[in-house]
């Protein structure tokens, strides 16, 4: 029997993951990333922890595993971006993380020159800090030890945390990376399936420094004898994380949609194979590319900045609960909030909102709040902020949900699903594994190795843990819902302070 191991390098942590032939998972080591926020709306990562502690995971998972790897699949936290030198593997810089706002002044000047246009038809995203282009511009003007800016010169490379993970494993012999990471690059069309040159020259960016691209499911290199797992293993799988989940939950027909409750939550909807025209407050981005002669999937795609993030802040900035798996317990100990809304704003606004000024509030507050109301209004705005996606995702694609499948580490949480059951008046699905997203990326890369014989055997491989359906009244849901948007309207107009 052989393993197909996934690594998921995310934003808190990373973990090495040994999946069987019949799809089940044999071990799983993780390890929990250092987080860095030097300024005010400042996120960093150091590049030299994520590679050490991926080689930590691999160490102890290889420990375990007493038959051959087949071949490895990657998934990684998306527009997250790393400059390192080509000559010696050394960063330039440490990582900025997709929560990382200090560029929306750039952003602002963009749309202000005109280019708003160019970036919605060509990348389907929005002119936002959140993605990867002006951290890259950021990093050319600013970067480096002395912050004079790197080096644009051939021995620059530039890309996500996905090329400097397989750069590593392949002791610096490719510089590669695949459409659904490129795709939230803001440098990417994601017609042409390529690097654009207008948004390059737009941005300064080098185009030469960036990784070449190939299809999601095949083989982009195989690893050095640098690591646990031996030399010549084929990285074979490569996916953001998001797309990973979408295909680890088998949403492989255009309407199936899934939402990821991480740091963020992620609603993705597949729209199928024809790349649709960017619509108000969405994003438009490849879901995956099976292969050079199979056309690519394109998604829908609503980014919620602020979900498991808002119950890191209750643990590290209010010490309300000492762990994060408190909250469910928490929050199910009061009926309700006491008619209290929290919109956790701390990086801003995504999806479909896109307001990077947006600050977080508590609207609603009274003698009577306590601990538990407040952990429920984190529970109920993560439910609320994936209503304000999926509204605007059945309004834009004109297909009404009927399911939608659940994944990620709030997604444990009963009481959270079937507040979402009954604000979006659809059934909710919970899947018996929830490593959807590490899944995802060992079946692509499984599938480039024959491992598994096509998407049909996913769908056999997914499993139904829990159904949530809605019991609340509409009436109670949509009055709830309509006092959450004023709970964001407040939010929205509190635009930080600018210094004289």
């Amino acid at each position: 029997m052989a393993f197909v191991v996934a690594l998921d390098a995310g934003t808190t942590g990373v973990r090495a993951m040994a999946v069987t032939e019949s799809g089940s998972i044999q071990a799983v080591k993780y390890r929990e990333l250092t987080q860095h926020y030097p300024r005010p709306g400042w996120v960093e990562h150091d590049l030299n922890e994520i590679w050490e502690k991926i080689r930590t995971v691999i160490d102890e998972l290889a420990a375990e595993l007493d038959e051959p790897v087949a071949a490895i699949g990657i998934t990684n936290q998306r527009e997250t971006v790393a400059a390192w030198d080509r000559r010696t593997g050394k960063p330039l810089h440490r990582a900025i993380v997709w929560q990382d706002r200090r560029t929306a002044d750039v952003c602002d000047q963009l749309a202000d020159d005109g280019h708003q246009p160019l970036v919605r038809e060509s990348t389907g995203l929005v002119l936002d800090p959140y993605f990867s282009g002006t951290k890259f511009a950021w990093l050319l003007a600013n970067g480096g030890p002395d912050g004079a800016g790197v080096p644009a010169d051939e021995h620059l490379a530039l890309g996500t945390i996905d090329s400097w993970l397989i750069w590593n494993l392949t002791a610096g012999q490719a510089h590669v990376t695949e459409p659904s990471n490129a795709s939230r690059t803001m440098l990417f069309d994601i017609r042409s399936l390529a690097w654009s040159d207008e948004l390059c020259s737009v941005l300064g960016v080098p185009i030469q420094a960036l990784p070449t691209v190939l299809p999601t499911s095949g083989r982009f290199a195989v690893t050095a004898e640098t690591t646990a797992l031996g030399p010549g293993v084929p990285i074979s799988g490569v996916a953001g994380d998001q797309q990973a989940a979408l295909f680890g939950q088998a949403c492989f027909e255009p309407g199936m949609t899934k939402n990821t409750y991480g740091t963020g939550s992620f609603v993705l909807m597949n729209v199928g194979s024809v790349c649709p025209s960017p619509v108000e407050g969405l994003l438009t981005t490849v879901a995956w590319s099976l292969g050079p002669d199979q056309p690519a999937a394109y998604a829908y795609e609503g980014a919620v900045f602020a979900t498991g993030a808002a119950v890191q802040w209750l643990r590290d900035g209010l010490n309300i609960i000492d762990e994060a798996a408190e909250i469910g317990a928490l929050a199910a100990s009061v009926p309700d909030t006491g008619d209290v809304y929290l919109v956790p704003a701390f990086a801003g606004l995504g999806s479909p909102w896109w307001d990077p000024y947006a600050r977080g509030a508590i609207v609603g507050l009274t003698r009577g709040t306590g601990r538990a109301e407040l952990a429920r209004a984190v529970v109920e705005s993560m439910a609320y902020q994936t209503r304000d996606v999926v509204d605007a995702m059945t309004a834009a694609s004109g297909q009404a949900l009927t399911e939608l499948r659940v994944d990620g580490g709030a997604s444990v949480m009963d009481l959270l699903l079937q507040i979402q059951a009954d604000q979006l008046g659809v059934t909710v699905s919970r899947p018996r594994n929830q490593e959807t997203t590490a899944l995802g990326a060992a079946y692509l890369a499984g599938l480039a190795e024959s491992v598994w014989d096509g998407p049909a055997a996913v769908e056999r491989a997914w499993e139904i843990d829990e159904r949530f359906t809605p019991v609340a009244e509409r009436s109670h849901a949509d009055r709830t819902y309509g006092r959450w948007l004023e709970a964001v309207r407040r939010s929205r107009g509190w635009a930080p302070q600018q210094e004289a």
